[in-house]
């Protein structure tokens, strides 16, 4: 579970939070990668779901584009993130 609190505080709990756990508190701010040898695999990931949405991305800086272009790409991507999980959990 998330929980948001107005100030930008995004508190995270997981099962262990409801055995005792505390609570662990992250910035939302924070453009630190969590896991940075995924990025090359995202970026890759972000210019093929671009390209099915109809959105001609160009190599490097893409700040040009509308919002409306860059919500239907990350949108799309998150989709396919959710659904892939999904599918993984079920074949478990």
């Amino acid at each position: 579970m998330i929980y948001i609190e107005k100030t930008n505080t995004v508190f995270l709990k997981n099962e262990k939070d409801f055995l005792g756990g505390e609570i662990i508190m992250a910035n939302t701010n924070s453009n630190r990668k969590l896991v940075p040898e995924a990025m090359d695999s995202l970026d890759r990931f972000k210019y093929e779901v671009a390209s099915e949405v109809g959105v001609n991305l160009k190599n490097g800086y893409n700040g040009d584009i509308s919002a409306k272009d860059a919500g239907r790409i990350g949108g799309n991507m998150v989709r396919k993130m959710i659904q892939q999980a999904e599918n993984h959990m079920i074949g478990k």
